[in-house]
């Protein structure tokens, strides 16, 4: 039993892998001629900050892919936005135990390194809710890895983070 548990938890790691290569959206259909589009109001970042230590990495789309921040064991690691627990694990490497939410069709953010995990897959969280304790499993040291990726893509977390960027 204990093989087809494995088989299934690894063979969900890839379908979750493929998921965030291939996070794809439908466009919106284009301006019809003539009409003036008017920009919405600015609005508030779409996602907060998960974890209040300080930053001691930033994405740079190679080595890193997002954000590492320093934490102790144990600190709280908040949902960034509204969305849908999409996986809870550790197989997926050099992240740890892991949580990843998907926002809608066009984002999802990671969670890795926790040393708790608060949350079950499927489950629906709201932004600022508690769904991990930091931890430093496959880490050097104690610390969130935190990604934002758009469309598949790892994009860098801080313009959406600090409101420069809504979508």
């Amino acid at each position: 039993m204990q093989i087809q548990t494995l088989l299934f938890r690894t063979g969900a790691a890839a379908v979750i892998a493929a998921a965030l290569a291939a996070c794809t959206t439908t466009p919106l259909p284009p301006a019809r001629p003539g009409q003036t589009v008017t920009p919405p109001p600015a609005k508030q970042a779409l996602f907060i900050r998960p974890a209040s230590g300080t930053t001691i990495a930033r994405f740079d789309g190679v080595r890193n892919k997002g954000l590492d921040i320093a934490g102790n064991l144990g600190d709280p690691i908040v949902a960034s936005a509204d969305g849908r627990v999409v996986y809870v694990g550790s197989e997926l490497r050099s992240y740890g135990n892991m949580v990843i939410v998907k926002h809608n069709e066009t984002f999802l953010t990671a969670y890795a390194h926790a040393q708790t995990i608060l949350v079950k897959e499927n489950a629906v969280v709201r932004q600022g809710e508690k769904i991990a304790e930091m931890g430093r499993s496959d880490a050097d040291r104690v610390k969130l890895h935190f990604e934002i990726r758009k469309n598949g893509t790892a994009v860098d977390p801080e313009p959406y983070l600090n409101g420069r960027l809504q979508q």
